[in-house]
């Protein structure tokens, strides 16, 4: 079926102990959609500045990415500048501007508003919102957070949730918005804000999936080396969702092969700066890990 995912579409500046690349292809919506699009079609809605490259735009039309709804603005296009430790799990925000996308506003007209699934990806819950308003009939409507947006928009989070069947959040957010030390009682605690599932992202941990049929443990690919975690998350809800938007059926049914096929398409993310090794995987390759990761669980 349709996917619809609405988010960033960034330049991200990346430095790591190894390295540095400025103004990488980045954003919540970006790397989503890249992730989503080896399992159905995708169609991206997010605006770009006067200084986002066409290079950048082929991209998105290698991986088949409907661009109907990206726009462009006069002004710059996001841009985000971090750098990472040793330990990457520990990374420091350098500079945030937010360019063309801060009173971003779209009008969402037919037919990207008849779309079937829905993500939002990591941005404002106002801009979220905004979009979710506008649709038709969602099936499945997911919606990515973050720290940032429980800090200084926790209302407009909390009257997004009302709306949404999912909600994908990191576990120190899990803690952060239900205050519960223990992750597995925070995910349980989310419902409550309306979500039916909640699924709870550990990082290199994997990630937890509460819904009406208990909880779900999903492991991480195991990599021997990491090379920029940047944008992992988004890429493992778009992969999910992706996935989800191809299968018939129960979300029920589908929904832990979804949570799978989002965790090893993340895990290519991992093993190039911003979107270098994403791009390059193939559907094949991502079966192959997927049947990897089930043998090295299975018992």
């Amino acid at each position: 079926m349709s996917l619809l995912i609405v988010g960033t579409t960034a330049l991200d500046s990346i430095k790591t102990p190894n390295k540095e690349n400025p103004r990488l292809l980045g954003g919540s919506a970006s790397h989503a959609a890249v992730a989503a699009s080896f399992f159905s079609p995708v169609s991206l809605l997010g605006v770009v500045g006067d200084d986002f490259p066409e290079e950048y735009v082929e991209l998105y039309k290698k991986h088949q990415i409907d661009l109907s709804g990206l726009e462009k603005a006069a002004g710059n296009t996001f841009h985000w500048e971090g750098e990472y430790e040793v330990n990457m799990n520990n990374r420091k925000t350098l500079e945030t501007d937010l360019g063309v996308i801060e009173d971003w506003m779209p009008n969402v007209t037919s037919p990207l508003n008849e779309k079937a699934y829905i993500l939002l990806a990591n941005c404002a819950p106002q801009l979220q919102h905004h979009v979710l308003k506008q649709m038709k009939q969602p099936k499945f409507v997911v919606a990515d957070t973050m720290d940032l947006w429980l800090n200084i928009a926790r209302h407009e989070l909390e009257q997004l949730l009302k709306d949404v069947d999912c909600l994908v959040l990191n576990d120190s957010e899990a803690r952060q918005f239900t205050e519960e030390d223990n992750v597995v009682i925070a995910a349980q605690s989310l419902h409550k804000y309306g979500p039916k599932y909640v699924i709870v992202k550990k990082g290199e941990h994997g990630a937890i999936l509460s819904g009406p049929s208990g909880l779900f443990i999903a492991p991480a690919f195991p990599l021997d080396s990491v090379v920029d975690p940047t944008g992992a998350g988004d890429s493992f809800v778009g992969g999910l969702v992706g996935y989800l938007a191809s299968h018939d059926g129960d979300i029920d049914d589908n929904l832990r092969q979804a949570i799978i096929h989002g965790t090893v398409t993340a895990s290519f993310c991992c093993q190039g700066f911003g979107l270098a090794s994403t791009t390059t995987t193939t559907r094949e390759c991502i079966n192959k890990r997927v049947e990897a990761l089930s043998q090295l669980v299975a018992f």
